[in-house]
């Protein structure tokens, strides 16, 4: 079952036991998949579908950190809700080890030995990386390792 089923049969469920706060996210959720399929012209496959989710839960985690310093405890907590929903779709991100290995993997296929070398190590390992890790961390990571080289 791919995710966006998984979607629309989880706001079925929530339909029908009328929870209020799933059944907003999921809503959410699926309009942003749309929107997704509108803007690229074409039915969104898995990693696509992934890609909608974690946009969403950052935008989510943006909120939770913009309403913490704003001293807005009940809009955190409904955006926590909020995510909390969000990453039961998500897949699990790699551990940093995993994103190390891989990182390592990268800068020894490209030859990298600086800082300069960043962009071509990134450029090589996002596509193996991507959606199941973070591009931040991965950038951290890549940082590191080419600082320390």
């Amino acid at each position: 079952m791919g995710l966006q089923e998984k979607l629309r049969d989880d706001l079925k469920v929530a339909l029908r036991g009328h929870d209020a706060p799933r059944l907003s996210i999921i809503r959410v959720l699926l309009a942003e998949c749309k929107n997704g399929e509108k803007a690229c012209m074409h039915l969104l496959d898995e990693s696509e579908t992934v890609e909608v989710l974690r946009r969403e839960a950052k935008r989510r985690k943006e909120s939770i950190d913009a309403f913490q310093a704003g001293k807005r405890p009940d809009l955190v907590a409904e955006e926590e809700a909020a995510l909390a929903v969000i990453n039961e779709y998500l897949p699990e991100l790699m551990s940093r080890e995993a994103i190390l290995v891989a990182a390592r993997e990268a800068i020894a296929a490209t030859g990298a030995s600086g800082p300069k070398d960043k962009g071509r190590v990134m450029s090589k390992l996002m596509p193996l990386v991507k959606g199941k890790a973070d591009g931040k961390d991965v950038s951290d990571v890549v940082s590191e390792l080419l600082g320390a080289a």
